[in-house]
């Protein structure tokens, strides 16, 4: 147990660098935004002096944080990962763990931080999940510190993250989430194909449009009648989730996991409107449920499990699905096991009628700190070895790649793994794996992959390094303005965002299998318009206009 004194937490104003201009001038709602506790007003015990970009963090004495651990099935916690040998003999620093499993991460996270007993660092926390915890007091402003966190600041200032920051922050003009920073979206979903297949029929593996996308698989239909040349996956918790989050933006929409709180920012307008009422949204759905209508696309898609899906193509019963460039490596096993030849490849993702645009977050994963920590005696080093950890250059190759000469060589420029240990099918049939044999590679310390472009693409294969070139040249969707609600708003739209969102995805899967007509479209909007959808517009609209009037 953690047993480091308190401390009473002071604030002054500091001078104007560049974690003011990000905490006022980029947000503040209100004048304490702009405020920073002094270093020397922080615990200090274990800080460095000296700490700056470039610095490799050491406590001046051990020290131990308080951290909220997602545990993942895929590589559960084990006291002895080099990790955390590696953290206690060179950094100094080592966890009082609370774990807690991936099955129930956020219920976990939502109990422990209401109850007030969170560990210091909450771990694994994306955008947005850290709002519903701001009103009661119980997580720390983090804007309101990172001056102390150099590398964090330089990373947003080199890679020009002010804008994509300015998402989280909330009503009072702060943000509460450290996330981890992308240099560049960095797409990895698309659609796998046989791509013996589409050779055999002179198909092109980068269709220009989703139409063409479409009159491709009609061309294997043909050649293969009795299947359905798509049958799709990710609809445990909603409709194509995935599918849908993938295409949407070229359609010039939101849908699936992008769908979020169901709005969707209209430049021409410049107001909020409902995501799952646009035109937009309903060109979408009428061209998945032409792939049904069609025969080109499995109506189980919409219903059935993931291995079921991977079974089928596995089988070669079906010829396309949606894959990421890891889960395409269990499609490639499942057919090696049945015994099914052919080559399984992801293609370019098509335009659409909105254009050949990507969407996406630069700000991934990252980790909320409780309030309390701020008290603690140590708190500076641990802004220090967080900032050290997640955002320096060396941190972050440490997080993904482990130590140099023990998991990993340098050839050149290249980093190579051990020959005995495997990450993403780099090594297929190594007896160790990173992640679960060390521990690295792990989106608790690497905050899920947020890095530079490089350290990013080092440890993908060379055919998912190919796949993110070929999206390079996408138009990347416009990042939509703060809309932050206060408390009172929040609670006013919860139950207006659920019963929207219900009713958009019961209505999304009747409309792709046409349980329910296209024709009765507009019926469909009447019905979102009792569910107060306009109420919801006027609400995000209103904290839009009130967050752009503070902050000129």
């Amino acid at each position: 147990m953690r047993t480091t004194k308190k401390r009473p937490l002071a604030v002054a104003a500091t001078a104007a660098t560049l974690a003011l201009a990000l905490a006022a001038c980029s947000g503040g709602a209100d004048e304490d935004a702009a405020e920073t506790p002094e270093a020397s007003e922080l615990g200090q015990v274990g800080a460095m002096e000296d700490f700056a970009v470039g610095t490799t963090f050491v406590a001046t004495e051990p020290v131990e944080f308080g951290l909220m651990y997602r545990d993942h099935p895929n590589y559960p916690i084990k006291d002895d990962w080099d990790i955390l040998t590696k953290l206690e003999e060179n950094q100094k620093v080592t966890f009082d763990i609370q774990t807690a499993p991936l099955s129930d991460w956020q219920q976990a996270q939502s109990i422990a931080i209401g109850a007030g007993n969170a560990k210091d660092i909450i771990s694994v926390t994306y955008p947005g999940q850290e709002s519903p915890f701001v009103a009661g007091g119980a997580i720390l402003p983090v804007s309101d510190y990172v001056e102390h966190m150099p590398n964090f600041l330089d990373k947003v200032e080199k890679w020009g993250l002010e804008a994509d920051l300015d998402r989280l922050r909330q009503e009072d003009g702060k943000y509460y989430l450290l996330p981890g920073l992308r240099e560049s979206v960095r797409p990895s979903y698309s659609y796998a194909v046989r791509k013996d297949v589409w050779e055999q029929l002179g198909l092109s593996l980068e269709p220009e449009s989703f139409d063409d996308f479409a009159a491709d698989l009609a061309k294997v239909k043909a050649a293969y009648p009795d299947t359905f040349p798509l049958s799709d996956r990710w609809s445990a918790n909603g409709p194509l989730e995935a599918t849908l989050n993938v295409a949407a933006s070229n359609f010039g929409t939101a849908a699936g996991w992008g769908f979020g709180e169901g709005t969707y920012w209209d430049e021409d307008a410049e107001e909020f409107v409902y995501t799952g009422a646009m035109d937009e949204y309903r060109d979408l759905l009428e061209y998945y449920n032409g792939l049904v209508v069609d025969g080109l696309m499995d109506p189980e898609s919409l219903t059935q499990e993931d291995d079921q899906a991977i079974q089928k193509m596995a089988s070669g019963q079906t010829f396309a699905q949606l894959t990421n460039d890891q889960e395409i490596l269990k499609v490639r096993t499942a057919m090696t096991e049945v015994g099914t030849a052919g080559e399984v490849v992801m293609i370019r993702v098509p335009a659409g009628p909105a254009g050949d645009i990507l969407a996406g977050t630069r700000l991934v994963s990252g980790a909320m700190l409780a309030a309390s920590a701020a008290e603690e005696d140590d708190f500076l080093a641990m802004l220090q070895f967080l900032d050290w950890l997640f955002y320096s250059d060396e941190g972050l190759e440490f997080a993904k790649w482990g130590v140099e000469g023990e998991t990993f060589t340098r050839d050149g420029d290249t980093r190579v793994l051990a020959a005995d240990i495997d990450q993403n099918g780099l090594n297929p049939g190594a007896p160790k794996a990173l992640n679960v044999d060390f521990g690295y590679h792990n989106g608790v310390w690497m905050l899920e992959h947020g890095s530079s472009d490089e350290l990013d693409r080092s440890m993908l294969r060379p055919e998912v390094v190919d796949f993110v070139e070929s999206m390079s040249d996408k138009e990347l969707a416009t990042v939509a303005p703060p809309a932050p609600l206060d408390e009172l708003e929040r609670e006013q739209v919860s139950l207006w965002q659920t019963a929207l969102k219900d009713h958009v995805y019961q209505n999304t899967a009747a409309f792709i299998l046409g349980q329910r007509p296209l024709s009765e479209w507009d019926a469909y909007v009447a019905e979102l318009e009792g569910k107060s959808m306009a109420q919801y517009l006027d609400v995000v609209n209103g904290a839009q206009q009130r967050y752009a009037d503070a902050n000129g």
